[in-house]
């Protein structure tokens, strides 16, 4: 099998498993905004931002290490799974400093309405973390192993029994930020039963003869991916928790609402990387790699930008169709966020060329810069804009981060971006966020962004035809 054709195939396997379960959530969002009320919302998302963070600190970033190590060959997959496990059990033991560390800043701040509420769901959150990052570590592991369809299976059944608990839950018993919380946790120990028991894991588990250079590498290559997740959690999580603290929880659930329909373009994009990963590991040593990677971009950022499109296109019925009426208000605060969607996916592909040469110190540094700047612009434009101001800050500092990237990674590999076609989409896609948030008139308001969404289409048409050939070996693809 030719790379296009494994890495279209991992992407369609990956897309089974994980698509469908993706937009269940999105299907679910309705009934949380109904269980929980528009503060709830805001509360609990605030309180899942949390545990993300707390899972990339707590095991290490340890995760990163085992798709890196557990993809490449010269690598034993026993002591790859073994570390993986000890260093999360180490770190989880770590993570009860959380509810006494939390609940000093509360007592610290006992104005700060977040550090409050952190308080109150303190040792909940550890047992989320808890089960999360074991999970995650068998399920990447899993992947890394060459299980794709096991793990996309693994996808399903998880948010299948997720949302089983949160229909008893939260419906049935009415327990509100606990028992959506609850459901993930007891979903997440159905989902390491489930991979334990069909994978075998117990066969790759260790307990003598584990290699301290082998250690070492692994330690090497995750350390700086702690401060990376934390740079990535600041962009991607910060405006929320500004919104909380600034404005209301109120504000902070309708601005979660708002992001929830943007973050399919980021279910597409996620499933692509995991796939995309694995080739750009296992194809590193190519000769011929820097056009496998002007290739895969190109036809990448086309499906992005047509995806970006039509989503701006529907947004407005998609949340007047799936969301309570009081988050309706929200489709004005999506075009940014949208952006900020689409910029992610591209700085995370040019991540992957850090993540295949092993260069995790310049993901750190670049990842910190758009933190930086995110925190900055939240402080200034919420107080000024609010909502557009949170989605402005995360757009800005994911545009910085793929410009910075795509300038650092080409003494790597050395692709071409097409730069003149990004520059006329992304041109394309703030025209129709001017429409969305300035336009009243409905016909207007229809016109104008169907027009627009076609001149994407049109744009990007020849790359996603040229896609189907490549796949199809209809065309020369290196040269």
């Amino acid at each position: 099998m030719n790379r296009y054709k494994a890495l279209a195939a991992n992407t369609i396997i990956l897309g089974l498993g994980q698509f469908g379960s993706k937009v269940l959530i999105i299907l679910m969002m309705g009934f949380y905004q109904a269980a929980l009320g528009q503060t709830g919302y805001g509360e609990i998302n605030n309180i899942i931002d949390t545990a993300t963070l707390l899972m990339s600190v707590a095991t290490l970033s340890i995760g990163e290490s085992i798709i890196r190590f557990g993809l490449d060959n010269a690598y034993d997959n026993r002591q790859v799974f073994s570390i993986g496990i000890r260093v999360t059990g180490m770190g989880l033991a770590a993570t009860l400093m959380f509810v006494p560390l939390i609940g000093l800043f509360s007592s610290i701040f006992p104005d700060n309405a977040v550090f409050a509420l952190l308080s109150e769901y303190s040792w909940i959150t550890v047992a989320y973390v808890a089960t999360g990052s074991i999970k995650s570590c068998c399920a990447l592991f899993v992947r890394s192993a060459g299980y794709v369809k096991l793990y996309a299976i693994d996808g399903i059944l998880t948010t299948v029994i997720n949302i089983a608990f949160n229909l008893i839950l939260l419906f049935w018993m009415n327990m509100g930020n606990v028992g959506y919380l609850l459901s993930v946790i007891l979903a997440d120990i159905c989902s390491i039963a489930f991979l334990t028991l069909t994978a075998k894991l117990w066969r790759y588990v260790i307990f003598t003869g584990i290699r301290k250079d082998m250690i070492k590498s692994m330690m090497r290559f995750c350390l700086p991916m702690i401060p990376t997740a934390v740079m990535w959690w600041i962009i991607n999580s910060s405006g929320s928790f500004f919104v909380s603290e600034f404005i209301s929880f109120d504000a902070s659930g309708l601005y979660k609402a708002a992001f929830k329909f943007p973050s399919m373009i980021s279910i597409f994009s996620g499933i692509f990387s995991q796939a995309w990963n694995m080739s750009a590991i296992t194809e590193n040593n190519s000769r011929t790699i820097a056009s496998f990677y002007t290739n895969v971009f190109n036809i990448f950022q086309s499906f992005v930008y047509v995806l970006a499109a039509g989503l701006m296109l529907v947004i407005r019925i998609a949340i007047e169709i799936f969301c309570e009426p009081e988050f309706e208000i929200a489709f004005r605060y999506t075009p940014f966020l949208i952006l900020s969607v689409s910029f992610t996916c591209f700085s995370t592909f040019m991540g992957s060329v850090y993540v295949a040469s092993k260069k995790s110190v310049r993901s750190m540094v670049t990842a910190a810069i758009g933190a930086g700047v995110n925190v900055l612009l939240n402080i200034v434009l919420i107080q000024t804009m609010e909502l557009h101001g949170a989605a402005i800050a995360a757009f800005a500092s994911f545009l910085i981060i793929f410009i910075i990237r795509a300038a650092d990674t080409k003494r790597i590999v050395r692709m071409d971006l097409k730069l003149p076609k990004m520059i006329f989409n992304s041109v394309l896609l703030l025209a129709m966020s001017a429409v969305i948030i300035f336009v009243k008139d409905i016909t207007v308001y229809y016109a104008a962004l169907a027009v627009l969404f076609l001149l994407v289409t049109a744009i990007n048409f020849r790359s996603g035809l040229r896609a189907v050939n490549i796949i199809l070996k209809k065309e020369k693809i290196e040269r």
